[in-house]
This record gives structure tokens, sequence and C-alpha cells, in this order.
């Protein structure tokens, strides 16, 4: 039996304003994801993609509905550092070099030197700095600085990494780039991942399946598995099959019809 990494269930999350106004963000969420499974979620802004991404991650607790991350409570998963998170902004210390921002969530969680310093070697090869350990934020690219934070969100080992539109504020050829080696990180890791997208290509690119969210009150209108051959290369950028799933996940997220297309799961 596949391992669930997270169990969502008739969840709802609602928010009152400051001038006592509510707001009803979430509707009846019901969503699971499987250990080492890649699953984006996208949908119109303001859709609650990144409050589901929140309640998942215990930054937020949900008005209604039952959340487990690997079979326990989110609180509890948080503690037992099962999940790594990385942003939009790599949120990098500019007084730490690569190797110690990414040494930085083991050394708070009292890991020896010598031990942090080996694994945060190791995921500097990972995602291919090895020659910028040494080096401080300001001396990289953008691109470069997600490479970090990214290697810090791994640094704990967590079976399931949450990803909030990380590579929105790279430019296109870059943000390409990241795609690839984030798809080939998490194929050596074997990790799960959950990740808020606006890009229909970038989701359909990296994903096992894609989950199309509803205008506010966010809700799962389909959930299609885009059942890609093959590793996430850029030769599969130009697959008619990647092409297909494109149009797919358009024509959901825009509300037409697509229930002829293949792995296509109605809500």
């Amino acid at each position: 039996m596949t391992e669930i990494a997270v169990h969502v269930r008739g969840v709802d999350k609602t928010f009152r304003t400051g001038r006592g106004r509510t707001v009803e963000a979430l509707s009846g969420i019901d969503l699971e994801v499987a250990a080492g499974e890649f699953v984006s979620l996208i949908g119109p802004s303001g859709c609650g993609k990144s409050t589901l991404m929140r309640l998942i991650a215990d930054l937020d607790t949900p008005t209604a509905g039952e959340l487990t991350v690997f079979g326990k409570p989110a609180p509890r998963a948080r503690l037992d550092q099962d999940y790594g998170i990385a942003f939009q902004k790599a949120a990098l210390l500019p007084w730490r070099t690569v190797r110690g921002n990414i040494e930085l969530p083991m050394e708070l969680h009292g890991m020896p030197r010598a031990e942090r310093r080996a694994r945060a070697d190791e995921l500097i090869e990972l995602v291919g700095l090895g020659d910028f350990a040494d080096r401080h934020p300001d001396q990289l690219s953008g691109g470069m600085q997600q490479r970090v934070a990214i290697a810090r969100a791994f640094a704990e080992k967590p079976r399931l990494l949450l990803m909030d539109e990380p590579f929105g504020a790279l430019d296109e050829m870059t943000r390409e780039t990241m795609q690839t080696e984030l798809a080939r990180i998490c194929a050596e890791t074997g990790a799960a991942v959950v990740f808020v997208t606006h890009s229909i290509p970038e989701a359909v690119f990296l994903s096992d399946r894609v989950v199309v969210m509803s205008p506010r009150p966010g809700r799962i209108r389909e959930i299609l598995t885009m059942d890609l051959r093959g590793e996430r290369t850029e030769e599969l950028r130009e697959d008619e099959a990647f092409f297909e799933r494109v149009s797919a996940v358009r024509e959901a997220l825009h509300g037409s019809p697509s229930a002829g297309a293949k792995g296509v799961e109605n809500r």
C-alpha cells in the first residue's frame, strides 16, 4: 500500500477581516498526495493555493476538516521536521555564506558541527554550487540563491517539500533551468512535493498530477494526471504529449469541459 504524505479531507478555511467581514478562502478541500509524488496547485489569484500550503505547513489552522502529514497532525509533523519549505524569496541571511545558510536549520536543532558541515557540502554538490560554498548571497544570481534555499529546505532530509512559487521572480531561461534541476533533485531524494504556481507549463513539466482550483472560495475543480514518460529534460518541452497536457490544464483552469481528457478527476 502506498504511503500517504499529505491527507486533506473536508478542509475549510475562513478568515475575518479587520472590519469584521468573513472571507471564505477554502471550501471542502479533499486531497491526498502520495509519498514521492509531485503535485502542483494552480488557479487564479486569491483562490487559496498558498492558504492550503500554509495549512499543510502548520503556519495556519483549518476552520474545519482533517489534515495530516504522514499520518500525523500538522503540528506534530512540523516538530518532527517531516517537511521542508521554500518560498518565492530565498530569504537567505546576508552575513552567512552558502554553506552557513544551508547549515542553519541543522545548527538550530543541535546537530554536531562536523555532521552538519558534511550534510551541507553534500547538498551544495546536489544543487550544483560546489564552487560557491564560501560565497555570500549578494555574490550570487537569483537562480543561485534559490538553489541555496532548496538545499536548505532539504537539509534535514524531509520526506516532503512545500514550495510556494519558488521560481516566480526569475527570468524565463533561469526558471526553466531551475525546473529541470528541481526535477532531478526530487528524483534523487525521493521526496514528495506540493508546489504552488501560476505557470501552466511549469506545473505540467514538474508534476505527476496538477490540482486545478476554482476562484474563491477555493475548491478543487479538477485533478489531472500528467502521465509524461521518461525524465524531465528540455526535450520534454517539445513533446506533443507535453503540449496536450498544457492544453488540458488550461481548459480546466478556464472552466472548459475536459471530461474526455486522459487522467482527469472531476470534483
